[in-house]
């Protein structure tokens, strides 16, 4: 009998795994049966923009986070695939922080490429997942909502690739109950236009805070006030955004911070993070982790060290991101293929953990953390066949682009890098990212 294998999740990381054992049988190796499920009815994750908000037809909670007019807020040049680049992609080299059209375009690209499409069960959600002790295999509850019929199928491992910026974590505030404006969460952000005129409080201070206050200053907001927690961003904005201390309570119209300031607001943006969620795992296979580069009880960052026949991809916070999620999909199937060997001991397993966490603790910055999940990326690709590629010229575009958004974060987007894949200079965008209001594939690649 042929092995079986689980995918869950047909987005990047997913993906990324499809394409590993499409690889492996395009070079005459024997695979196992791979079987994909995606709740969503197209592939490509959090990159497959919905209108939708809350629930989706089915009735299923919307996965999407993905907001009209995003661009990469890193240089495309730190994602690059080693085994298929932008130029093989578009025929030419493109701009270095691409639109959500034109990133879709190119995830879409090597998968079709790679003819994995069949592999994928779309519309079917995973209700539970369950460990067969005498077996030693899983078996997996799954719906296909289209025909609203649930059945049961076995496997010989299980790979976790759902993601875990989906579920947003939605913390409450004093008055929430009677303030007069919208109150959304980033997850059910969609339009920037919406917020033209308005004056917008948005909480939190990582990316989804920068991002969204940039995208509604760009397209008409009145003003942004930015509360934080623990430190503010820190960059030169705009005249009209300012950083506060932490909110207190709002009443009807107004925000009461730390500071003893107040403002009048329109809406609140909740930019507070997300879960790892897992509703289909029961409590012996589910991952529990914070948001960080040494995720916990991932042996090698994907091994589930208490069931070691279960895997995880692209459970660690980010600054790598698709090519991490294929070097971690190249060394899980070859596990899975018997090519490297994973440990039968859990302490040896749980030390590996340790060591990963002690690594990423005893870093003091962003640099060093850059660094750290770049040598992570470095080893587990010395491990397979994944194409080598300069992992750390991608560090390099990453330290730089820091530098870019200090010195102008309303501007850095219009800067150029050197492919790490092709070492070709990317050529500077047609149009500065605050006058490009048009964010089409066509549009984009007019240069």
């Amino acid at each position: 009998m042929k092995k079986r294998v689980a995918v869950i999740g047909a987005g990047p990381s997913g993906l990324a795994q499809l394409r590993a054992f499409q690889s492996a049988k395009a070079k005459g190796a024997e695979i196992p049966e791979v079987v994909c499920f995606e709740k969503q009815s197209d592939w490509g994750g959090l990159w497959n923009y919905t209108w939708r908000t809350g629930l989706d037809e089915f009735g299923e909670p919307v996965h999407c986070s993905m907001y009209r007019y995003l661009w990469t807020n890193g240089p495309k040049e730190g994602l690059e695939f080693a085994d298929y680049s932008f130029e093989e992609h578009f025929g030419k080299q493109i701009a270095s922080y691409p639109p959500r059209a034109v990133m879709v375009d190119y995830i879409e690209g090597r998968v079709k490429k790679a003819g994995v499409r069949d592999w994928i069960r779309f519309c079917t959600t995973i209700r539970m997942v369950k460990y067969n002790e005498a077996k030693g295999n899983f078996t997996v509850t799954a719906h296909d909502l289209k025909a609203d019929r649930m059945y049961d199928e076995e496997f010989d491992h299980v790979i976790v690739a759902s993601g875990h910026f989906s579920v947003p974590n939605v913390p409450e505030y004093p008055g929430f109950d009677k303030f007069n404006g919208r109150v959304l969460h980033a997850h059910d952000f969609r339009d920037a236009r919406e917020f033209k005129g308005k004056d917008l409080l948005l909480l939190g201070s990582s990316y989804s805070a920068e991002d969204i206050g940039s995208q509604c200053w760009k397209y008409g907001a009145k003003s942004i006030t930015v509360a934080y927690r623990n430190a503010p961003m820190g960059f030169d904005w705009p005249d009209n955004w300012k950083e506060v201390p932490a909110l207190e309570r709002v009443d009807e119209d107004t925000a009461y911070f730390k500071d003893g300031t107040s403002k009048k607001v329109d809406a609140i943006i909740l930019c507070t993070g997300y879960k790892h969620h897992f509703p289909f795992l029961p409590d012996d296979l589910r991952l529990k982790t914070a948001n960080r580069l040494a995720a916990n009880d991932l042996y090698k960052g994907v091994v589930y060290v208490h069931n070691p026949k279960m895997f995880y991809l692209g459970m660690q916070d980010q600054w790598f991101t698709f090519n991490m999620f294929d070097a971690q999909a190249w060394w899980v199937r070859d596990a899975i293929m018997g090519r490297i060997a994973v440990p039968t001991d859990k302490k040896a397993m749980l030390n590996d953990v340790a060591d990963r966490v002690a690594g990423e603790d005893a870093g003091q910055d962003a640099h060093d953390a850059i660094h750290y999940q770049g040598d992570y990326v470095k080893e587990l690709i010395a491990e397979t066949d994944y194409p080598s590629f300069n992992v750390d010229g991608a560090c390099e575009a990453f330290f730089e682009w820091k530098d870019h958004k200090k010195k102008d974060i309303m501007a850095f987007r219009n800067h150029a890098y050197k492919s790490v894949i092709t070492g070709t200079m990317a050529p500077i965008h047609h149009t500065p990212w605050k006058d490009a209001l048009e964010d089409s594939l066509e549009s984009y690649l007019k240069n």
